[in-house]
Formats: structure tokens, sequence, C-alpha cells
């Protein structure tokens, strides 16, 4: 045999190279269907019986892929109403038919239908009946809807059932109905009044005109309204000030100033008034953050259950951090993991994207990381662009690293509700800080490299930690949520005693220089004389005493992290003197990851995420830190700037 194989191998065949390997012989292999031979095996090839093929495998996963600019595939891709299209549907897997339709593409991502974990048996009597499912859900809440408004008409806020009705059918009817019958008409009303407006202004004049527009809007909403006790027009002058003082710090400090995309700068410091302005000046954006926070708040009730279960009713309605933060966590944590498997957060990410993406003119990557760091926080963030982080350009990984500093995470959000921190502006800080990551971001790191997600927002599914069903979701997040609650204690438990051990020293030091008593030498003291010019650039009132302590919040929050300085907030008695405007302030300018500690987070996250990049990331790491505290900052500036009625937002039923 073996003889009859060497003879087999040394015949002569023009143009093929030889195999020495017995095994590599074509007569030798064993024969059946496989993907990778058949129509699609080298046709060049085929009659010299060689086993190799080339370009077999259909769905190879590429970062970048190969383009024929010849292919009337690209040319519909290029055009403007299927840019929309994959915009806001690349990340659903979705694909338009010839018809206009939208379906579902089974093999998006890579993965085949049949073998998605998701599916089960049930799933084909829904695809099969989902018309009539579909049917019953929207009639059930439409009963709802109407019981409540009949019988709760003059007790009951209806914009709220409403508002939930109405979400529900827009959800149902654009599972069959394609969402291009009202992006469509948008469109065109756009491009047939705000594009032909925009064109007949000079190209020159345009930013221009723009940037004074958005300067009037700031300046007349700032000061339009009448005064208040503790918010009078001079001190929102000095908060105005203190914003034009940090733009002014980061234009100067600029990596390069003529690259600077100013559409992108004033579009995000509008953004982000309009946003404040929407929840701090109105009825209607008050009523729907305060209805937000009302929701996270009931949530931790929920939690306090289970903590019942565990221990007894007296214990879980102690305030203890163990009992009543910690717990909070865990839960909400698994229920963020269930809602993430049946892509509601996805969904949510997706749709501020969007608008971040077309507004700012930021690139894919930058819009998704944005709008998810306030929901899943800087790590997990980070994670939704896995496949594109090995090729962020240098100005994407430092905004990809200020939007985690810039924001808090919806994990800790309800244990700083639960401390009885002020929920609206926690909330509404948490959005703010959306587009004053990405302007301030640019300005002091602007764009200079060709970007890989320009023109499209891709949210991958991350196949590695994929759950089986809805209950392995749900326990995952669980586990996760514990991980997290326990990072949170022992970096607390350290941090706090490693400040003590510090004050210790200092105090030990400064008795011999007679600096005791009332001026104890401490690290929030000189903290608080260091950031004493960032608080009265926020437009705290201006006092001594309230300037110091807010300073030292800032200063605990960077040098600690924020966790401390709510602490110090809400049960220190020396923060009981401050103002409704200064506590206000403080508020914002905390709410934020940007410290010391997350720092190492970020460097780690990224490099486990992408090793190749992490001297890259460890390069622009304190840069990036310094963007998202002064990105927090401006949040706190602009609410000193719109804020009239501080006491609303104090009440007995904000802090409960």
């Amino acid at each position: 045999m073996a003889d009859q194989s060497r003879e087999h191998n040394s015949s002569p065949m023009p143009g093929v190279v030889q195999n020495p390997d017995p095994a590599l012989d074509i007569a030798h292999q064993h024969h059946h269907s496989h993907l990778h031979h058949g129509a699609h095996a080298h046709a060049e090839l085929a009659d010299q019986k060689v086993a190799y093929t080339q370009g077999t495998t259909l769905n190879e996963p590429r970062i970048i892929p190969a383009q024929d600019p010849n292919d009337d595939a690209l040319h519909r891709l290029n055009h403007p109403e299927r840019k929309e299209l994959d915009i806001e549907k690349s990340a659903g897997g979705y694909y338009e038919t010839e018809h206009g339709s939208l379906e579902k593409d089974s093999n998006a991502n890579g993965i085949a239908e049949e073998t998605d974990p998701k599916r089960h048996k049930y799933s084909g009597y829904y695809r099969q009946f989902r018309i009539f499912i579909h049917i019953f859900i929207g009639m059930l809440f439409t009963g709802w809807w109407i019981a409540s408004v009949v019988v709760h008409r003059h007790d009951k806020n209806w914009v709220i059932p409403f508002l939930f009705w109405l979400a529900i059918m827009l959800r149902l009817i654009f599972f069959h109905v394609p969402i291009s019958i009202i992006t469509r008409p948008m469109h065109w009303v756009w491009n047939n009044t705000g594009v032909r407006i925009t064109a007949l202004i000079p190209e020159k004049m345009r930013l221009p005109l723009g940037t004074l527009v958005a300067v009037a809007t700031i300046i007349v909403g700032s000061f339009a309204s009448p005064e208040t006790e503790d918010n009078t027009r001079a001190n929102r002058a000095v908060s105005l000030f203190g914003l034009l003082v940090f733009l002014f710090c980061f234009w100067a400090t600029s990596r390069n100033r003529s690259k600077i995309v100013w559409h992108t700068v004033v579009v995000g410091m509008l953004t982000q008034f309009i946003i404040a302005l929407f929840v701090l000046r109105t009825k209607a954006g008050y009523d729907i953050f305060n209805f937000i926070s009302t929701l996270a708040r009931e949530l931790l009730g929920f939690a306090r259950d289970g903590v019942a279960f565990l221990t007894t009713d007296e214990i879980s309605d102690q305030k203890f951090f163990f009992f009543s933060v910690l717990p909070a966590i865990i839960f909400f944590v698994a229920f963020v993991q269930l809602l993430f498997y049946w892509g509601v957060i996805q969904w949510f990410i997706g749709k501020f994207a969007v608008f971040f993406f077309w507004s700012m003119r930021v690139s894919g990557a930058e819009a998704v990381v944005a709008a998810a760091s306030p929901f899943i926080g800087q790590g997990e963030s980070a994670m939704l662009i896995r496949p594109f982080v090995a090729h962020l350009t240098q100005a994407e990984l430092h905004q990809v690293m200020t939007s985690g500093f810039a924001t808090i995470a919806g994990s800790v959000l309800v244990a700083y509700i639960s401390m009885g921190i002020n929920p609206q502006a926690l909330i509404s800080s948490c959005v703010m800080s959306i587009p004053a990551s990405l302007a301030i971001s640019k300005l002091r790191y602007p764009e200079e490299e060709e970007t890989l997600t320009a023109g499209r927002v891709v949210i991958p599914d991350d196949e590695e930690d994929r759950a089986a069903n809805a209950l392995h979701a749900f326990a995952n997040g669980a586990w996760l949520g514990l991980k997290i609650a326990g990072m949170i204690l022992t970096t607390l438990l350290c941090i706090i005693a490693l400040i003590a051990l510090i004050d210790g020293l200092l105090g030990w030091w400064g008795r011999y220089i007679n600096l005791d008593g009332e001026y104890t030498l401490s690290l929030e003291l000189i903290l608080g004389y260091v950031c004493y010019p960032i608080a009265f650039l926020l437009g705290v009132p201006r006092d001594s005493k309230e300037l110091l302590l807010v300073g030292r919040l800032i200063g605990v929050k960077v040098i600690a992290n924020e966790f401390v300085a709510f602490s110090n907030l809400q049960s220190d008695p020396a923060y009981a003197v401050l103002s409704p405007r200064a506590r206000l302030i403080a508020t914002y300018a905390v709410c934020g990851f940007g410290n010391i500690g997350s720092l190492g987070t970020q460097i780690g996250v990224l490099s486990q995420i992408s090793p190749g990049r992490s001297g890259d990331v460890s390069r622009l790491a304190v840069s990036a830190l310094i963007s998202g505290v002064i990105s927090t900052l401006t949040s706190a500036s602009i609410a000193g700037l719109v804020v009239t009625d501080q006491a609303q937002f104090f009440s007995p039923v904000a802090a409960s």
C-alpha cells in the first residue's frame, strides 16, 4: 500500500504541487457534502483534483469586509435612505427586502437560526401565530388604559399611562409595519425644509451662525426666568463664566486646535443645556424624571423584601449600607442582565446612539459607548464594541474612556438614591453628561484619522457570554451583581481606612505647627482649598464656608470616589449647612466615575479587551480622566444656570 502511495504521489501532474503526505492525497479523502466544498470550490483546481479551495467560508468574520467598488450593493449602501436604515437597524440584524419591508436576518452576527440558544420549541408557535398574540396584547393594554382613564380620571396622572400604552402599541405595530413609513416622510420633509434652508446660507457662515444661535439660546434660557433667593442672576452669571473657563482651558490645551470639529462641541453643549432646561425648568420634564426616580425607589423596595426573607423585617428596614445599598445593587444588576437578554437595553442604547451619531457627527463606536455608559457602566459599555477596540483611533479611545469617567452606572444609581441623594439630579446628570463627554473629549483630543465605524452604528452580540435562557441570564446577573457589590464593599472599606490613615498622619504633623481644632490638617481640608476655585466657577453661593465644603466634596470624589463624597454629603453634619443651591450643584459635580480608582478600571478593561492597545490606553488615560471630570463639572455649571426652585429637589418625598 505504501509503495502504491509513493507510486501515486510520484506520478507527474503538470502545474500541481505534489503532496508528500499520503493522507493529503485526494484519493484517500472521505467524501461528504460540506459547506466549504461543492459549488464554492475553486474552479481552476477542480479538474486537477486538488483538495483545497479558496474563499469558501460564507460567514467569514471580518472587521473590514472587502468591497468591490463596482458592486451595485455598495452603491445602494451609499444611498442616503439606505444609510439611515443601516444606522437604525444594523444592531438588530435587519435587512431591507426588494419590496421595502424589513426582515430579520437569521444569520445576523454569524449565528444560524437553528443553533441560536434563545430558540426553543415555543418559538415556532410564536412565529406562526405572532399577529394574533400581538393583537391580544394590544387589546389587553388598550382595555387597561381605557379603564385607568375612566376610573382614575380625577385622582391620577393620565399622561404616564397614556405614554406607557403608546410605547407598547407602537412597538407592536412596528413588528409588522416597516418603520420607513415614518422615517421616509420625515427625511423628505427635512430634505425640503432644513436642508434647503441650510443650503441658502454660505458654507463659511453656517458654523458661526449656528454657534450664535446656541449661545443666544443658552443666555436667554439662563437669564430670562425670575430670580430666587439663592439663584440670582449674578450667581447664574458666575456659572456661565465658569462654563466658558472650562471650555477655554480645553481649547488652549487641545492636542490639535486646527482639527477641532466645532459642530460637535457646539451641539454637545447645546444639547446638554436643553436637557437641563427640560428637567429643571418645565413641569413635564420634572414629572417624567420624577416618575423614573420613583420607579427606581420602588425597585429598592423589592430588594428589601429579599433582605427581609434572609434576615428579619426589622433588619431590612435599617438604613445601614450593608443591608440597604448592597442588596439593591445585586438585584438591579440581575434585572439589567435580564433586560439585556431580552434586547431591551440594546434597543434603548441603539436609539440614543443613533441620535448622538446623527446630531454630533461622531463615529458609531463613540456614540454607542457614550449612550451605554449611564445604563451599564464604564467597563460594560466598552465591551459592547469589543470587536472594534483594536481598530479604534487615538481620539476614539480617548472618547471611550471619557464617557466612562463622565457618568455613573445604573447599578450604583439606585445605591445613591437609597442613600437619599436627589434622584432627579442623579438621573438628569447621567443623561446630560453624554453630550458633554462627546463635546469635551473632541475639544481636548480631536479626531485626526479615518475611523472604522464612521457612517454606521453597530452593537455586536456577545457570543461568548450568551445566556441559554432568561433564567440563565438572571442567574448570571445575580452573580455579576454579587461581584460588583463585593468590589464596592472592599473598595470603600480600604479607601476610607486609607483616608483615615492619611488624615491621622497629617493631623499629627499639623499639630506641631498649631494646625488643630477647627482647622486640623486633613486630606479633605487640603482638597477643599485646592478645589475652592472650581467650586466658585460652578456658581456656588459666594460664601467661604460653602465654597470650601463643595470644594472638599469635589476633591474627595476625584481622589477617593463618588461613594465617599456622597456619603459625606448625606451623613457628615458639617455639610448640613449647605444651601439648596450649593447642595444641588455639589450633587451634579460629584455624579461621575472620574476618580483615580476608576482610572485603573478603565485601563484594565480596555487592555484586557485588546492587549495590543494597552500602551495607547495608558498614555491617554490621564487626559481622559481630566476630560471626564470636567464633563461632569459642566453639568453642574449648567444646573446652576437653569435651576430656579432648588427646594423642590430636596423635599421629603425626593429623599425618601
